[in-house]
Order: structure tokens, then sequence, then C-alpha cells
């Protein structure tokens, strides 16, 4: 009997109104002190909910068979919720739906 190999996924494109999202560092979440310790925006946040996009889906059919163009593009820094974990060539990722990201910042 052969082996089945563990395919590695090396690009994932997006369909839909779906959105992929690398999470921000913790450095890139929270403010470095002078001495460099990392102090959180929050305590309780989990740094999984802001993210930069980095794949965005065509977009949501509407009834009348007409697409409805994204909201958000790649190199856009977001915060959402919920999501399915994705992992790509040993990084993790997001993949969400459009409207799971409730803002884009700076």
């Amino acid at each position: 009997m052969k082996k089945k190999s563990k395919k590695e996924i090396n690009e994932i494109t997006p369909l839909g109104d779906r959105v992929l999202i690398k999470p921000l560092s913790e450095a890139e979440m929270g403010t470095v002190s002078p001495s460099g310790i990392i102090i959180p925006d929050t305590v309780d946040r989990e740094k999984s909910d802001r993210g930069t996009v980095v794949g965005v889906g065509s977009g949501k059919m509407n009834d009348d068979g007409e697409r409805i163009p994204m909201s958000v593009k790649e190199g856009m820094r977001v915060i959402f919720q919920w999501g399915d974990k994705v992992e790509l060539q040993g990084e993790e990722y997001y993949l969400v739906n459009e409207n799971n990201i409730l803002a884009i910042f700076n």
C-alpha cells in the first residue's frame, strides 16, 4: 500500500466575496516601549482580529446576476472577526467573508 503524501498549498485565490488575510504580528499590533517591550492595545484582544489583506475574490453575485465589487483591496489593513485558518508555506492566514470585515485602518 502506498502512503499518501501531504500536498503543500503554494497559492490560495479567494473566490466570490472571500478575502485572504495575514494576521498582524504582536509588534505590528501594539506599541513598543523604548526598551523594546511590546504593549498591546488591550490585554484581552486576540492578535488574529487585525491583519493585512493579501488576496481578494472577484465579488458576490446579486440576484440579477451582476457582480458586486469588493470594498477591500490587497494591502489594506483590516479589523475582522471569524474566519477559517489556513496554513500556507508555514505561515498562518485567515479566509473570511467580506461581511466579516468590520473596518479598514492605517
